[in-house]
Protein backbone atom coordinates (compact mmCIF):
# COMPACT_ATOMS: atom_id res chain seq x y z
CA UNK A 1 0.00 0.00 0.00
CA UNK A 2 1.93 3.49 -1.16
CA UNK A 3 0.90 6.23 1.53
CA UNK A 4 1.68 10.03 0.87
CA UNK A 5 2.37 13.08 3.82
CA UNK A 6 0.19 15.88 3.13
CA UNK A 7 1.90 18.42 5.89
CA UNK A 8 0.78 21.88 6.41
CA UNK A 9 -0.88 24.32 8.83
CA UNK A 10 -4.52 23.94 7.94
CA UNK A 11 -5.48 26.95 9.35
CA UNK A 12 -8.26 26.29 8.20
CA UNK A 13 -8.55 23.67 5.73
CA UNK A 14 -9.59 24.99 2.43
CA UNK A 15 -11.35 23.60 -0.42
CA UNK A 16 -8.38 23.55 -2.39
CA UNK A 17 -6.56 21.38 0.59
CA UNK A 18 -9.31 18.94 -0.24
CA UNK A 19 -9.44 18.95 -3.51
CA UNK A 20 -5.08 17.57 -3.31
CA UNK A 21 -6.36 15.05 -0.98
CA UNK A 22 -9.17 13.74 -3.29
CA UNK A 23 -6.69 14.09 -6.49
CA UNK A 24 -3.90 11.88 -4.38
CA UNK A 25 -5.93 9.72 -3.86
CA UNK A 26 -6.25 8.74 -7.54
CA UNK A 27 -2.35 7.98 -6.98
CA UNK A 28 -1.64 6.87 -3.65
CA UNK A 29 -3.72 4.41 -1.46
CA UNK A 30 -3.54 6.43 1.55
CA UNK A 31 -2.94 9.86 2.42
CA UNK A 32 -2.19 10.96 5.89
CA UNK A 33 -3.25 15.03 6.44
CA UNK A 34 0.19 15.76 9.22
CA UNK A 35 -0.83 18.62 10.90
CA UNK A 36 2.52 20.72 12.05
CA UNK A 37 3.03 22.84 14.49
CA UNK A 38 5.49 25.81 14.35
CA UNK A 39 6.66 28.51 16.57
CA UNK A 40 6.54 30.94 14.01
CA UNK A 41 2.71 30.80 13.39
CA UNK A 42 0.35 31.74 15.85
CA UNK A 43 -3.10 29.49 14.81
CA UNK A 44 -6.24 30.55 16.39
CA UNK A 45 -7.24 27.36 16.63
CA UNK A 46 -5.38 24.87 18.29
CA UNK A 47 -3.57 22.03 16.85
CA UNK A 48 -6.85 19.34 18.91
CA UNK A 49 -9.15 21.70 17.52
CA UNK A 50 -7.42 21.55 13.75
CA UNK A 51 -7.29 18.41 13.55
CA UNK A 52 -11.03 16.96 14.48
CA UNK A 53 -12.04 19.35 11.80
CA UNK A 54 -10.13 18.39 9.45
CA UNK A 55 -11.26 14.92 10.13
CA UNK A 56 -15.10 16.16 9.73
CA UNK A 57 -14.32 18.04 6.31
CA UNK A 58 -12.14 14.77 4.96
CA UNK A 59 -14.82 11.87 6.58
CA UNK A 60 -16.35 10.78 3.10
CA UNK A 61 -13.19 9.14 2.29
CA UNK A 62 -13.30 6.44 5.23
CA UNK A 63 -10.00 4.69 6.18
CA UNK A 64 -8.15 6.04 3.61
CA UNK A 65 -7.37 9.52 4.96
CA UNK A 66 -5.80 9.67 8.74
CA UNK A 67 -5.29 13.40 9.87
CA UNK A 68 -2.69 13.76 13.02
CA UNK A 69 -0.59 16.19 14.08
CA UNK A 70 3.25 16.19 14.49
CA UNK A 71 5.93 18.55 15.64
CA UNK A 72 9.13 17.08 14.24
CA UNK A 73 10.85 17.22 10.98
CA UNK A 74 8.39 16.55 8.52
CA UNK A 75 11.64 13.57 6.83
CA UNK A 76 11.25 12.12 10.38
CA UNK A 77 7.72 11.55 10.58
CA UNK A 78 7.28 10.31 7.16
CA UNK A 79 9.68 7.83 7.65
CA UNK A 80 7.44 6.94 11.28
CA UNK A 81 4.76 6.50 8.77
CA UNK A 82 6.38 4.06 6.55
CA UNK A 83 6.70 6.49 3.48
CA UNK A 84 8.82 8.43 1.64
CA UNK A 85 6.53 10.57 -0.53
CA UNK A 86 5.31 14.06 0.61
CA UNK A 87 2.77 15.68 -1.25
CA UNK A 88 2.72 19.58 -1.73
CA UNK A 89 -0.37 21.38 -3.83
CA UNK A 90 1.24 24.51 -5.76
CA UNK A 91 -1.12 27.46 -6.91
CA UNK A 92 1.77 30.36 -8.28
CA UNK A 93 5.34 30.34 -8.97
CA UNK A 94 6.15 31.80 -5.84
CA UNK A 95 4.53 29.10 -3.94
CA UNK A 96 7.01 26.78 -6.40
CA UNK A 97 10.42 28.71 -5.58
CA UNK A 98 9.46 27.81 -1.34
CA UNK A 99 8.56 24.20 -2.19
CA UNK A 100 11.32 23.95 -4.13
CA UNK A 101 13.81 24.91 -1.32
CA UNK A 102 12.03 22.66 1.82
CA UNK A 103 12.09 19.80 -0.74
CA UNK A 104 15.82 20.23 -1.70
CA UNK A 105 16.71 20.68 2.14
CA UNK A 106 14.18 17.52 3.01
CA UNK A 107 16.07 15.61 0.45
CA UNK A 108 19.65 16.70 1.90
CA UNK A 109 18.44 15.40 5.16
CA UNK A 110 16.67 12.07 3.59
CA UNK A 111 18.18 10.95 0.04
CA UNK A 112 15.10 8.58 0.20
CA UNK A 113 12.33 11.47 0.34
CA UNK A 114 10.25 12.13 -2.73
CA UNK A 115 7.91 14.63 -3.54
CA UNK A 116 5.14 14.89 -5.64
CA UNK A 117 3.41 18.60 -6.66
CA UNK A 118 0.13 18.71 -7.95
CA UNK A 119 -0.53 22.01 -9.14
CA UNK A 120 -3.95 23.82 -7.73
CA UNK A 121 -7.11 22.81 -9.91
CA UNK A 122 -7.85 26.65 -11.53
CA UNK A 123 -11.13 26.96 -9.15
CA UNK A 124 -9.06 26.88 -5.96
CA UNK A 125 -5.85 28.41 -7.62
CA UNK A 126 -6.17 31.71 -5.34
CA UNK A 127 -7.87 29.96 -2.02
CA UNK A 128 -5.90 30.28 1.11
CA UNK A 129 -6.63 29.73 4.82
CA UNK A 130 -5.00 33.62 5.25
CA UNK A 131 -7.21 35.15 2.97
CA UNK A 132 -10.20 32.83 4.26
CA UNK A 133 -9.60 33.50 7.84
CA UNK A 134 -9.54 37.50 6.98
CA UNK A 135 -12.34 37.43 5.14
CA UNK A 136 -14.30 35.52 7.91
CA UNK A 137 -12.86 38.14 10.68
CA UNK A 138 -14.31 41.08 8.00
CA UNK A 139 -17.69 39.41 8.06
CA UNK A 140 -17.28 38.43 4.32
CA UNK A 141 -19.10 35.02 3.13
CA UNK A 142 -16.42 31.91 2.85
CA UNK A 143 -18.92 29.27 1.56
CA UNK A 144 -17.78 28.99 -1.37
CA UNK A 145 -14.33 28.85 -0.13
CA UNK A 146 -14.67 25.79 2.64
CA UNK A 147 -16.53 23.51 3.40
CA UNK A 148 -19.88 24.30 5.92
CA UNK A 149 -17.88 23.07 8.75
CA UNK A 150 -15.33 25.25 8.74
CA UNK A 151 -17.55 27.96 8.02
CA UNK A 152 -19.58 26.62 11.61
CA UNK A 153 -16.23 26.99 12.79
CA UNK A 154 -14.82 30.37 12.01
CA UNK A 155 -18.30 31.99 13.20
CA UNK A 156 -17.39 30.41 16.60
CA UNK A 157 -14.13 31.83 16.73
CA UNK A 158 -15.41 35.43 16.40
Amino acid sequence: MTTVVYPGHFNPITNGHTDLVSRALNLFDKVILAIGTSRQKNPKTDLAGRIALCQEVLAEYGDRVEVEGFNTLLVDYARSKNTTFILRGLRTVTDFEYEFEMAAMNHALDPEIEYVFLPTSQECSFVSSTLVREIAALGGNIDKFVHPAVVKSLQLLE
